[in-house]
């Protein structure tokens, strides 16, 4: 089921009274790492992107076929904006976030998300200023060996928070829109050229009945005409 454009904003607006979520992109490098953020946003119901720099903006500039990698288009319907400032963009009553290897972080498995929250991620070549760090209401890291791309860290980030509120998401979203779940929500989000689907497994065959014989044990004994055996009743 396909929702309309009107519903689709009507159930925004009512989730958005319970939860937002914001990125904030501290000078990002590369327009691959922004279109794949942009593709997560879209997945994960992003309110808004914003980064400061130039950076980003000097290289999408060179080549933004090539780097087309929000394929979905996200960017059509979530803002990406640059700014001066990622603190002076924060919205009201909305939780700051930094997500980085900071000594004395909280390992993000043990991080519980506000329902209001901007995350702020470092460049993928340096980290977060401190003044920024500074003001956080808190900090967390994705435990790894070593450290993530820029856009894998943004959609493990967003996967954890969605992760631990699926229940209550679901159930609101399920209140609102009844069919917006399982199959039907699968069918709406996959690819148009995917078609697959789990199968069933089929119940074990049962073992054929082998009706017993109603001859009595028979009894082996040598045979005088030759060296074979023959099979009397007993």
């Amino acid at each position: 089921m396909l929702i309309s454009e009107p519903l689709q904003v009507a159930i925004s607006d009512y989730l958005q009274d319970f939860s937002s979520v914001f990125i904030g992109l501290v000078n990002p490098k590369t327009p691959v790492n922004v279109g794949g953020i942009m593709r997560a946003s879209g997945c994960y119901g992003v309110n808004g992107v914003f980064y400061t720099g130039r950076r980003y903006e000097l290289a999408a500039r060179s080549g933004a076929a090539q780097y087309h990698v929000d394929t979905k288009d996200a960017g059509e319907h979530i803002p990406l904006m640059g700014v001066n400032s990622l603190l002076e963009s924060i919205p009201a009553d909305t939780k700051l976030i930094c997500v980085d290897l900071v000594v004395g972080a909280t390992p993000l498995p043990d991080f519980v998300h506000p329902p209001k929250a901007f995350y702020v991620f470092g460049p993928e070549d340096g980290t977060i200023g401190q003044d920024i760090i500074d003001k956080a209401d808190a900090v967390v890291y994705v435990p790894t060996v070593g450290c993530m791309n820029l856009a894998a860290s943004v959609n493990v980030l967003l996967y954890d928070r969605l992760a631990k509120s699926h229940r209550e998401a679901a159930n609101l979203t399920s209140s609102l829109v009844p069919s917006l779940s399982g199959d039907a929500l699968i069918r709406q989000s996959r690819d148009n050229n995917n078609r697959t689907r789990v199968k069933v497994p089929r119940a074990p065959r049962k073992p054929r009945h082998v009706k017993s014989s109603s001859v009595e044990p028979s009894c082996l004994e040598p045979s005088s005409s030759d060296n074979g055996i023959v099979i009397t009743a007993a």
